[in-house]
């Protein structure tokens, strides 16, 4: 079993950033692909990034390339989504999420991939 905390949502003006942080327990946390997941109000929820159980592989969503980077630290069981130049359009609730077959290189941009989720954090983009 695998527990997700996200922490680090808060308002932000556009152009700004910010870094989320995943919190991870479970001993089992470094053998797992991670990602991180958005959801605006009215809308379904879209991949943002994912990263393999070692860091090395990293994939983005279209909407985030060039301005989001995603990293991992499995000595602190912890996961980071690093979001520069935020645009009011990045407001939503952020999710963490573990998945994928353990210390598999590949990384996994659909929901059905993973099984563990945080309960989110809130980002708001002021215009």
């Amino acid at each position: 079993q695998v527990q997700l905390v996200e922490s680090g949502g808060d308002l932000v003006q556009a152009g700004g950033s910010l870094r989320l942080s995943c919190t991870a327990s479970g001993r089992t946390f470094n053998s797992y692909a991670m990602g991180w997941f958005r959801q605006a109000p009215g809308k379904e929820r879209e991949f943002v990034a994912a990263i393999s159980w070692s860091g090395g592989s990293t994939y983005y969503g279209d909407s985030v390339k060039g301005r989001f980077a995603i990293s991992r630290d499995n000595a602190k069981n912890t996961m980071y989504l690093q979001m520069n130049s935020l645009k009011p359009e990045d407001t939503a609730v952020y999710y963490c999420a573990a998945g994928g077959t353990g210390y598999s290189a590949s990384v996994y941009y659909t929901q059905n991939e993973y099984d563990y989720w945080g309960q989110g954090t809130q980002v708001t983009v002021s215009s």
